[in-house]
């Protein structure tokens, strides 16, 4: 397959540079890198604009890793959120029990427990690459001033999309602005609010330099556009949002007709069109705003395995028949020639990482949604496993009546087997042809970071906090119309039919969790009633609860995080247990711990934990970002 995208153009060998001793962790650095020709330093590379882009690549690959591979990070925005929980029930370890697993000094990092970690050693390592561009800006040479701040732009760009997580996941953090050449052991931690306030304006700076049209996979404009969109909401700016939101969903409308290849497929729809391979790869796409790229069977690309994290372990063998014989095979027998028997290809081979709550798989979806093509009234959509037929060969070989036949659940499936192998899931979304695989779990294709449908959402919400009912309802109502969806009128707008359109649209998209925290933050900053539960006020001086080693409050009122996945979940508010877990959260949960190592190893400052956390009665006032000049740049104080 010819590539189509020009990144590898601007790709270099690993930068090797000293950085902050909070633990960063290596990555895989080698996607599409070329074998080098000749040795590349700083001094030899970042003399024009294509050796910052080179640095720069490294931002945008490493992009990608959220979304990729087995137990991939964005799970853990998810499982950590309304949407899902953890599904693999097999073992001790994964965030289920989260008062005694989510600790600072438990393995924050790894696909089998969670991947928090992973956004606190990613995120920096992010702001290292931006920072060398940033710092060294001034030393290239440039066709015009225009090329330079589009190449500075995007460094912007790169630093604030990390800070943006950071922020919700971890709230004061540590600032870094500047290029660090040498071991520092002396961090601290700055005040979230102000970090905000200093990343909006190199966001207005992007948003104004960096180009419109890119190679997929690049920064673009409208990309900048949706962060500085996010950020100014964040910051109750959500004019600034409204007016930035409006510029880009008139220059980037939703894709409202089916296109590509696929249009011709039985059972498919438009939402299939939308979320397939070809339609990351169209150029006519209009709402595609910013992607992560692995093209297929390209050399260095990565696997997206949404299938093996998303789609119920259909292949355990206790998913048996009525009769009590093992009912699912990944391979299918000699003779079939049904295409429907052959589930491994058909739906992909599942383990059931990512299990969505009923909040996900029923609650949002009413009366209104009964022609929703995102829906479960839509079995092209949606599928469950009530869908699959029993197709294990030996079933045939004996003859056995259930061959062919759809499966039924087990009357006497364990708890265990009904939250990892039993539960509904959004096929148009998760399905990605693995075809180079015996197994499929999700192959190569480039996936979507920000789209024009979130833009019309954050426009929703920003109208909500400004009492701006009858917009909210008519930006919500674009989406809605697009997949088919009954309209709401201005008296259905709360908080909560914004969450359910972004869970019906941005799902395995957006960063659940950072959006419930961000939303919990502005409530305690505003001081607006919350009109979900009935008017309830919240406080920033009460964020994350009392606080205390092992407190584990578990009280209503605190923050709306918590209470909101209290009120639509039906995991960590039931108590539901198996024979490894129970699934429990706490209030203090709307900020993720800071991992130990980060803080042990910062030996001359002080990086604060979060409030509930072993470690915080350490703690010391967070830093304010200087609005006028850098931390570690060469105008610091």
């Amino acid at each position: 397959m010819k590539k189509i995208h020009s990144l590898k153009n601007y790709i270099v060998p690993a930068l090797t540079l000293f950085f902050m001793t909070v633990g960063l962790h290596s990555c895989d650095d080698g996607w599409l890198e070329p074998k080098p020709l000749s040795f590349y330093t700083p001094e030899n590379t970042y003399v024009d604009a294509d050796g910052f882009y080179a640095a720069l690549t490294t931002c945008e690959r490493n992009m990608r890793h959220e979304f990729f591979g087995d137990g991939s990070p964005i799970l853990t925005e998810f499982i950590l959120s309304d949407m899902a929980v953890e599904g693999t029930t097999d073992k001790a370890g994964p965030q289920m029990d989260l008062d005694v697993s989510l600790l600072p000094d438990a393995n924050l990092n790894s696909g089998d427990r969670t991947r928090v970690g992973w956004y606190w050693y990613e995120g920096y390592k992010g702001i290292k690459y931006a920072n060398v561009v940033i710092a060294r800006i001034d030393q290239a040479q440039y066709k015009d001033e225009a090329e330079k701040n589009a190449v500075l732009g995007s460094a912007y760009f790169h630093r604030a999309y990390r800070y943006n997580k950071l922020v919700h996941q971890f709230g004061n953090v540590p600032y870094l602005d500047w290029e660090i050449s040498e071991p520092k052991y002396d961090f601290y931690s700055y005040d979230r609010w102000s970090i905000l306030e200093k990343i909006l304006p190199d966001l207005e700076f992007a948003y104004q330099w960096v180009p419109e049209k890119v190679d997929r996979g690049r920064t673009s404009k409208a990309a900048c556009g949706v962060l500085l969109m996010k950020v100014s909401m964040a910051l109750g700016n959500f004019d600034r949002a409204i007016e930035v939101g409006k510029e880009l969903v008139a220059k980037n409308p939703l894709m409202t007709q089916r296109f590509t290849a696929n249009k011709s497929k039985p059972n498919t729809n438009l939402m299939h069109d939308l979320h397939s391979i070809e339609a990351k790869l169209d150029r006519s796409n209009t709402e595609g705003l910013m992607y992560v790229v692995a093209y297929p069977e390209i050399d260095g690309s990565d696997r997206i395995q949404t299938m093996r994290n998303g789609v119920p372990f259909w292949n355990s063998g206790n998913v048996k028949t009525p009769t009590g014989k093992t009912g699912t095979s990944v391979s299918i027998h000699l003779t079939e020639t049904n295409p429907l028997m052959d589930l491994n290809k058909t739906y992909g081979r599942g383990i059931g990482r990512l299990r969505p709550t009923s909040y996900h798989t029923n609650k949002i979806w009413t009366a209104r949604e009964m022609n929703d093509l995102r829906g479960i009234y839509n079995r092209d959509s949606w599928k469950s496993p009530e869908d699959l037929l029993y197709n294990n060969p030996s079933l045939k070989n004996a003859n056995d009546p259930w061959y062919g036949q759809h499966l039924v659940k087990p009357t006497a499936m364990s708890v265990e087997d009904t939250i990892r192998c039993w539960f509904s899931w959004p096929h148009y979304k998760l399905f990605v042809p693995d075809p180079l695989q015996t197994q499929w779990a999700g192959g190569e294709t480039p996936w979507y970071v920000y789209r024009s449908a979130e833009v019309y959402l954050m426009l929703a919400e920003s109208y909500y906090w400004k009492d701006q009912l009858q917009q909210a309802a008519d930006a919500l109502n674009v989406v809605r119309a697009r997949a088919g969806a009954d309209p709401l009128t201005a008296a259905d707008v709360t908080i909560g039919a914004v969450l359910d359109e972004r869970a019906r649209e941005l799902y395995y998209e957006e960063n659940r969790k950072s959006e419930l925290t961000r939303i919990a933050y502005t409530y305690a900053k505003m001081g607006k009633p919350c009109e979900v539960f009935a008017g309830r006020v919240y406080r920033l001086d009460n964020f994350s609860g009392p606080g205390g080693i092992n407190s584990n409050v578990k009280q209503e009122g605190i923050n709306f995080y918590y209470d909101w996945i209290m009120k639509v979940g039906n995991f960590y508010n039931k108590g539901v247990k198996h024979k490894w877990a129970e699934y429990k959260m706490s209030v203090h949960h709307v900020l993720w711990p800071v991992p130990a190592n980060a803080i042990n190893t910062n030996i001359k400052g002080v990086i604060n934990q979060n409030i509930g956390y072993p470690g915080a009665e350490n703690n010391v006032e967070p830093l304010i970002v200087p609005k006028d000049r850098t931390v570690l740049g060469p105008d610091a104080q």
